[in-house]
């Protein structure tokens, strides 16, 4: 306890971390053991639906098989549930196989950190070497020295925490495995789903070639239904916009007809006017011709 005592905030603040994370690390350990030991013991003979996972991977197994038959995934359906509904299983889990590690590593930490702390009191003691208050600081030593050790033992302690606690849970892990129960869930789940729950489930996948044969067609015929039905929906959605685009198209028609007998009236207007103008250009030849000759009389009344 002394040396816990003497010893800086930083390892303590170490060890500390070390201690909690392992205690946390049992907890999730015995939960998640025993959470996956009790869903194996759920899994039985009769369909059990107040569990939401075991309800859930039924209900995707029982979609599946209404549509594959014996062709159905089940291991995969089962990996599916686990990590939809057991995700933080799955978390705690992967915690646990990192936490070995983990202790480890804050030990090898708290090693550097204590070294760094002794190596830091002997530096500042031996500075005193080269001042001439050498023989006056004697008494000082001691408690460098105390100091440095105090380092050492937070590079000592935290290590052999963090290598006690790693061996500790590795043991327990060995016996009380959540990966092992995990495996012997999804066995089971498996062996329950094929043989107890997949014979009581209805599909529409065949059975043999006979069945095969009959399925097809009767696909076949549902294909040429639905055919059939969209067939008739688009004509009569084809019709619907016949009809609609009459009026339009003999509105368009009467004003095509009414531009024709506008284009005819202005084309017999037209034509008249070219006559009156080809009548007009005669009278005016005529008239001209005219006033000459009575030109060319008035000159020789006057030359007589």
């Amino acid at each position: 306890m002394n040396n816990f005592a003497n010893m800086p905030v930083a390892g303590l603040a170490v060890i500390v971390l070390i201690a909690v994370l392992f205690i946390l690390a049992l907890l999730l350990l015995f939960i998640t053991y025993g959470r996956y030991k009790h869903l194996a013991s759920m899994v039985n003979g009769a369909l059990n639906k107040d569990n939401n996972f075991l309800r859930f991977v039924v209900n995707d197994f029982a979609d599946a098989y209404k549509k594959y038959g014996q062709e159905v995934n089940t291991p995969a359906i089962i990996a599916n549930g686990i990590n939809t509904k057991l995700s933080g299983m799955l978390l705690c889990e992967r915690f646990l196989n990192n936490a070995v590690s983990l202790f480890v590593t804050l030990g090898l930490f708290g090693t550097f950190l204590g070294l760094s702390l002794s190596v830091s009191s002997l530096t500042e003691l031996i500075s005193y070497s080269n001042t001439s208050e050498w023989l006056s600081v004697l008494d000082s030593v001691g408690g460098g020295l105390m100091s440095a050790l105090g380092g050492m033992g937070v590079a000592f302690y935290t290590s052999l925490v963090g290598v006690a606690c790693s061996i500790l849970l590795t043991l327990l892990r060995s016996i009380f495995s959540p990966a092992a129960e995990r495996e012997k869930l999804e066995a089971r789940l498996e062996l329950w789903l094929d043989h107890n729950v997949a014979p009581s489930l209805p599909t529409d996948a065949a059975k043999d070639d006979v069945d095969l044969m009959n399925h097809l067609i009767k696909t076949m015929e549902n294909t040429a239904k639905n055919m059939d039905l969209t067939l008739k929906a688009a004509t009569n959605e084809l019709r619907g916009s016949i009809d609609a685009s009459r009026a339009p198209i003999a509105a368009f028609n009467k004003t095509v007809d009414n531009f024709n007998t506008g284009v005819r009236d202005f084309s017999e207007f037209n034509y008249n006017l070219r006559g009156t103008v080809e009548r007009m250009d005669v009278s005016v030849r005529d008239l001209v011709q005219g006033l000459r000759e009575v030109s060319r009389s008035i000159e020789r009344r006057e030359r007589e």
